[in-house]
C-alpha cells in the first residue's frame, strides 16, 4: 500500500484498535474458532509440518476429539507455539499477531518510530550493566530532529541505568529522555579498564508516525582510477521498488566500474524485492535460477508433480513490465554484519553460484526461511478475513536454496573479508573513511584483503542486544506471490 502524506500514516496508526483476545463470546468469537483458524493454516503451509505430530492429517479420530483439543488452549498464541518445532534452534521465526493491521503496515516500512537504531554493549565494569551505542538515524525523524549522531554514547533513560532486565521496557516507551555519555578507553587497548561516563546531556526522543525510505544513501566515489558505486539499502519493501530501479538508473548513467551494497543493517523484506535487486546488479542473468523454494513434504511433492516452474524464482529484466535498470556486473562488494538477515543473506547467497561476491563485515544472521500472512477466511488470504478479530500468523513455509542447492545457514554467512564494527570509530556512513566501505574501497583499488587499519579491532565490548530485538516481529523473508498462493490452495481442495 502506498501512503499519499505523513498525516494520513498517523490518522491510520492512531486510529489501530490495540485490544486482547478474551476467551469468551463478547465479541461474537469463541477461543476455539481462532484456534481452529490456527490449527488449519499450520496444517495446510507449514514448513515442518512433517515434524509436528499434532499437524498430521489423521491426528484426529473425530470432530469430537478435534473440538476437545481445540479447546484444551485457553487462546490463539497457546496453541500456535504448540505447533511450533523446535522453537529455540530451528524455527526461530514464525509467530502470530493479534493486530494484522498494524503488522501489515509495518512490512510497509510504517510504524510509530522515533527514528533512532542501536547497538547496546556490556559495561567492562559490571556484566549486567549496558550502555547504547546510536547506530543509524532515519532521515527526517524525531532523533535527527534532536540532533543524535551516530557513534553517540548513552547510559540510562529517564535516569535509570541499562541493565539486562530493564532495557526493553526502557527503550520500548513512545517517549523518554536518552542520557548521555562519553566513553574512556583510558589509553590502553584493553576492554578491562574502560569506562562509560555521563556527560550530563539529556535527550528527549518520541516515536511518531514513520514511513522509512529504505534507500538511505547513493555515492558515486572515484578511487585508484576506478569509478565506485555506494548503495545503502536497509529494508526489502516493495513499495520503494520503482525507487530502487531510479537509484540503479543513476548508478547506470555514470558508468561505474564496481558496487558497493551495504546491507549491514538490513533486516530482511518481500522475496520478489530480493529478485529484483539481484537482477539490478547483474543484468546478464535473466532467466536464470536465482533460488528454489522447498516446502514441507506435502505441498513439495504435489507441486513437482503438476508445476515444478513453480519452486524456482529466476532472474528478471522487468518489474511488472517497467524494464530493470541493470548493472552486468560480474563482481559486487556486499558490506553485512549480525544485523544483516533473511532477503539481505538471499541476495548474497542466490548471487554466489553466478558472480564473485566479496562480503565484507562480520558473519550475518542465518535465516533461510520464507513465510507468508495467513488471514482467518477460506482461503487463508486477507479478502474475507473474519471481520470479528484481527489475529493472522506468519508462518514458515518454505525455506529457499541457491542454484547451487545451498541452504540450512543456521550459523549465518561467512564473510570473505572479516571486519567487526567499532563504535569508537564508527565513521559516517558513506564516505570512504568509514571502516567497512575502506576496506571495500581498498580491495577494489589494490586487492589487498588486510589494512592494518586501527578500525578492525577495538577495546569496546561485543554486542550483545541491538534496536531490531524490540521490532514486534523477527526477520523474515516475506512471501505473497498470489499466483503461487492460489496453487498451494488447490491441494486443499484436491
Amino acid at each position: 500500500m502506498k501512503f499519499k502524506s505523513r498525516a494520513l500514516i498517523a490518522a491510520i496508526l492512531l486510529g489501530l484498535s490495540y485490544s486482547c483476545f478474551e476467551d469468551n463470546d463478547d465479541n461474537g468469537i469463541l477461543a476455539s474458532s481462532i484456534n481452529d483458524f490456527v490449527w488449519k493454516g499450520m496444517n495446510a503451509y507449514y514448513l515442518y509440518k512433517d515434524n509436528v505430530p499434532d499437524l498430521a492429517n489423521d491426528r484426529f479420530g473425530s470432530d469430537d476429539a478435534y473440538a476437545t483439543y481445540l479447546n484444551t488452549f485457553m487462546n490463539p498464541e497457546d496453541i500456535f507455539e504448540s505447533l511450533i518445532y523446535n522453537r529455540p534452534s530451528i524455527d526461530k521465526y514464525s509467530w502470530i499477531t493479534n493486530d494484522y493491521i498494524a503488522q501489515e503496515l509495518s512490512f510497509a516500512g510504517v510504524s510509530l518510530s522515533h527514528g533512532m537504531e542501536f547497538n547496546l554493549h556490556r559495561s567492562s565494569q559490571n556484566p549486567t550493566d549496558l550502555f547504547g551505542v546510536v547506530r543509524l538515524i532515519l532521515p527526517n525523524s524525531d532523533a535527527e530532529g534532536v540532533n543524535l549522531k551516530r557513534g553517540n554514547y548513552f547510559y540510562a533513560v529517564d535516569g535509570t541505568p541499562l541493565n539486562e532486565s530493564n532495557w526493553r521496557a526502557l527503550l520500548s516507551q513512545d517517549s523518554f529522555e536518552l542520557n548521555m555519555a562519553t566513553y574512556d578507553d583510558n589509553g590502553t587497548p584493553e576492554p578491562e579498564d574502560d569506562t562509560i561516563v555521563p556527560n550530563n546531556e539529556d535527550i528527549p526522543l518520541t516515536k511518531v508516525a514513520y514511513e522509512e525510505n529504505p534507500i538511505f544513501k547513493t555515492e558515486i566515489i572515484q578511487a585508484g582510477g576506478k569509478k565506485i558505486g555506494y548503495l545503502m539499502y536497509n529494508r526489502f519493501t516493495p513499495q520503494f521498488d520503482q525507487q530502487l530501479n531510479a537509484a540503479f538508473g543513476n548508478l547506470t548513467i555514470n558508468n561505474i566500474d564496481e558496487l558497493v551494497l551495504d546491507l549491514r543493517y538490513n533486516p530482511g523484506g518481500d522475496l520478489n524485492t530480493a529478485i529484483l535487486l539481484s537482477s539490478m546488479i547483474t543484468g546478464q542473468l535473466t532467466g536464470e535460477i536465482h533460488s528454489t523454494s522447498e516446502y514441507n513434504s506435502e505441498y513439495q511433492d504435489f507441486i513437482n508433480s503438476q508445476d515444478p516452474e513453480l519452486l524456482i524464482n529466476r532472474f528478471v529484466d522487468n518489474d511488472a513490465g517497467t524494464p530493470l535498470n541493470s548493472l552486468n556486473l560480474n563482481k559486487v562488494y556486499i558490506l553485512a554484519t549480525g544485523s544483516s538477515a533473511s532477503a539481505s543473506e538471499l541476495v548474497i547467497n542466490s548471487l554466489r553460484p553466478h558472480i564473485q561476491v566479496i562480503q565484507i563485515g562480520t558473519t550475518t544472521v542465518g535465516k533461510y526461511q520464507g513465510s507468508l500472512t495467513l488471514y482467518d477466511s477460506p482461503n487463508f488470504r486477507r479478502d474475507g478475513a473474519n471481520p470479528n478479530h484481527t489475529y493472522a500468523m506468519q508462518p514458515l513455509i518454505l525455506k529457499l536454496k541457491n542454484a547451487d542447492g545451498f541452504t540450512d545457514f543456521d550459523d549465518g554467512l561467512i564473510p570473505n573479508i572479516v571486519l567487526k564494527e567499532n563504535a569508537q570509530f564508527y565513521g559516517v556512513l558513506g564516505e570512504i573513511t568509514e571502516p567497512l566501505l575502506a576496506r571495500a574501497i581498498q580491495h577494489i583499488t589494490t586487492g589487498s584483503d588486510i589494512s592494518g587499519d586501527a578500525f578492525s579491532d577495538g577495546s569496546i565490548t561485543e554486542i550483545i542486544g541491538s534496536s531490531y530485538d524490540l521490532i514486534s516481529h523477527p526477520p523474515v523473508i516475506l512471501i505473497d506471490n498470489e499466483s503461487s498462493i492460489n496453487f498451494l490452495n488447490k491441494l486443499r481442495q484436491k
